[in-house]
C-alpha cells in the first residue's frame, strides 16, 4: 500500500468528512467509476462512524483508515482500539433510529470482516471497483492503478 492510502485521523466526527474527501479523490484520480467510488466512500463512512460510536481510539488517540486497490477491487479498512462488543450487522425494526450501518456494508461489499491484532480491531470490506478500459497499459499498485501511456 502506498503512503497516501493510509491516514491517521483524530478520534472526532470531523474525521469522517476528511476521510470521505481523501478516498473519493484517490479513487476518482485512479479512474474508478463514479458509482463505485460513491459505494466505497459510503462503506468507509459507515465503518469509520461505527468506530467513532462504538469503539475506543488506538493507543495514539487516533483511528487509522486505509484503502488498497487490486484487480478491479478496493479493500478499505478502519482500525480502532477495540470495543466491548464484536462488530456485526444488526436487524433493526422499521422504527429503529440506528443499527443499519453494517447492513449497508454487507449489502454493498462483496465481503467484509473483522481482524484483531494486539490491542487494535480492524473492520474491513472489499468492494468491486471497475475502471474503464484505456489506451494504456495498466499495472496494479497500492492505489488502484499506475497507467503508462504506450
Amino acid at each position: 500500500m502506498s503512503a497516501s492510502s493510509a491516514i491517521m485521523l483524530p478520534y472526532a466526527l470531523a474525521s469522517v468528512a476528511v476521510a470521505r474527501q481523501r478516498l473519493s479523490a484517490d479513487l476518482l484520480e485512479s479512474g474508478v467509476y463514479a458509482g463505485a467510488v460513491d459505494d466505497t466512500v459510503l462503506v468507509m463512512s459507515e465503518l469509520l462512524s461505527n468506530a467513532l460510536r462504538h469503539a475506543h481510539p488506538l493507543a495514539s488517540g487516533q483511528l487509522r483508515v486505509a484503502w488498497m486497490c487490486t484487480e478491479g477491487h478496493v479493500e478499505i479498512s478502519v482500525s480502532d482500539g477495540g470495543a466491548a462488543t464484536e462488530p456485526r450487522a444488526g436487524r433493526p425494526t422499521l422504527s429503529s433510529l440506528g443499527g443499519r450501518g453494517l447492513g449497508i456494508v454487507e449489502y454493498l461489499a462483496e465481503r467484509w470482516g473483522v481482524r484483531h491484532e494486539g490491542d487494535s480491531t480492524t473492520v474491513w470490506a472489499v468492494l468491486h471497483a471497475p475502471q474503464p478500459a484505456r489506451n494504456a497499459q495498466t499495472r496494479t499498485t497500492g492505489i488502484c492503478a499506475l497507467r503508462e501511456v504506450v
